[in-house]
């Protein structure tokens, strides 16, 4: 396997490749993007081995199996590339094009995107019916979900194989048709967007809405912190593409969110968003 974006997501698809015993090169465009995503990676199966879920020796052979490399062409030889980078169909659509250019006739080309449209990346390629998406949940190696998209043309024999490869990654496949947002952000941004307005207008503060949603609803993390933990960039780009995929007005992004994105507050991984953030964790309200 190839993944390309080392990212948080991309470091966690590919940890958890090398773990159930896959050859992985790891891709992006800059060495310390490259390195960071080793770190977390390093880290994250440190974790691991600190709480008994995996012995050192399976730590040690998962960090051997990891080829990390900052040219694209390195991933020639996959069998499957599952693409990790940002939510932007632009940047997407000119890797989907280069990615069809280098690998081999036979190779698979999934996309971990959040929203954009399966068949529209498809379409970018010499090979529709061997592009499909690979939608993993962060954080990759503890959530069990990978949603499955077929794009308009992928075929029953690439939906198989990507179905058995989430299984032999320990995750549980989920075929969801190729609609913008799919089935879990077409109904979660809504949702963190109509936190951030309730924000926005005053109902409550973060904690008290968030706090209402735990408590109330039983979630395990409340939508304004989740929507930093995702990253507000990304919420207000998957937000986009489902207004521009349905032209619905309930899909538009609530100005506060627009405004922190413009400041640079993406949440967690900035240290800032509804809340401040240090190392990783929430210590207050922003």
């Amino acid at each position: 396997m190839a993944v390309v974006g080392a990212g948080q997501m991309g470091a966690g698809i590919a940890q958890v490749a090398a773990v159930a015993g896959l050859d992985v090169v790891l891709v992006d465009v800059k060495d310390e993007f490259v390195e960071r995503g080793l770190a977390t990676i390093r880290a994250s199966l440190d974790k691991f081995v600190e709480k008994g879920k995996i012995e050192a020796a399976g730590r040690d052979a998962a960090l051997h199996a990891i080829r990390a490399t900052t040219k694209l062409e390195d991933a020639s030889d996959a069998d499957i590339v599952v693409e990790a980078i940002i939510e932007d169909a632009d940047a997407k659509l000119s890797l989907f094009r280069d990615l069809d250019r280098i690998t081999p006739d036979a190779a698979i080309l999934a996309s971990n995107t959040s929203s954009i449209p399966i068949t529209q990346l498809a379409a970018a390629t010499g090979r529709p019916s061997q592009v499909i998406g690979m939608h993993f949940f962060n954080p990759v190696p503890l959530m069990a979900l990978v949603e499955v998209i077929r794009g308009h043309d992928t075929s029953d024999a690439t939906a198989k194989a990507v179905v058995s490869l989430a299984k032999r990654l320990g995750k549980t496949p989920v075929e969801v048709r190729d609609f913008p947002g799919f089935v879990s952000n077409r109904v979660l941004m809504p949702m963190l967007n109509e936190a951030m307005f309730a924000l926005h207008e005053g109902v409550g503060d973060a904690e008290a809405i968030d706090t209402v949603m735990k408590l109330g609803m039983n979630h395990p993390m409340g939508p304004l912190e989740l929507a930093d933990y995702v990253g507000l960039d990304t919420c207000l780009a998957i937000l986009e593409v489902l207004y521009d995929g349905f032209g619905d007005p309930k899909y538009r992004a609530c100005p506060l969110l627009r405004q922190k994105v413009h400041a640079g507050h993406f949440g967690r991984k900035t240290g800032r968003g509804f809340y401040v953030w240090e190392k990783g964790r929430k210590v207050s309200v922003a």
